[in-house]
């Protein structure tokens, strides 16, 4: 799906595919990252990039975990199904995700060339390193847990 063309132009020619091939699910779960974009052109007055873009596919996917999750508690299953559904036609936009091992090596490497001392002190200004460098192929609370110790122990 990667190519020359920006997030946002990928997610319309997808919608336009959803149509003409009739998959309903796609065309909806789309459809809404399109207002979405819109919706933050028009708030914030500003044109949008793929970075832009790709926080917010990331947001509405953490969106769409956090439902499922509480529609499972609640054993309806049903209606995760279906964000679960969601999270999926999303994700083909976003990144590759790395695997917990890359995000490990990702992290120890930016401590090493981050210079900077280990201690807890150290934790904003490489979460500040990290975020762009991962977002949308790392979940960053899991960058956090892995970081927080290495930064405890030295």
């Amino acid at each position: 799906l990667l190519s020359t063309m920006s997030i946002r132009d990928n997610v319309n020619a997808a919608i336009k595919a959803a149509m003409i091939n009739k998959e309903k699910a796609t065309l909806q779960t789309l459809r809404m990252v399109s207002a979405a974009f819109k919706q933050i052109e028009v708030d914030q007055r500003i044109e949008i990039t793929d970075e832009i873009a790709l926080r917010e596919l990331v947001r509405q996917v953490k969106q769409r975990q956090d439902a499922a999750r509480q529609f499972r508690d609640a054993s309806r299953i049903d209606l995760a199904e279906h964000e679960e559904t969601e999270i999926a036609i999303i994700q083909q936009f976003l990144p590759q995700a790395l695997s917990k091992d890359e995000i490990r090596a990702e992290v120890e490497k930016a401590l090493a060339a981050s210079g900077l001392p280990h201690e807890m002190a150290s934790m904003k200004p490489l979460m500040a390193t990290l975020k762009p460098a991962l977002e949308g192929r790392a979940d960053m609370a899991f960058v956090s847990q892995y970081l927080r110790p290495l930064l405890q122990t030295s």
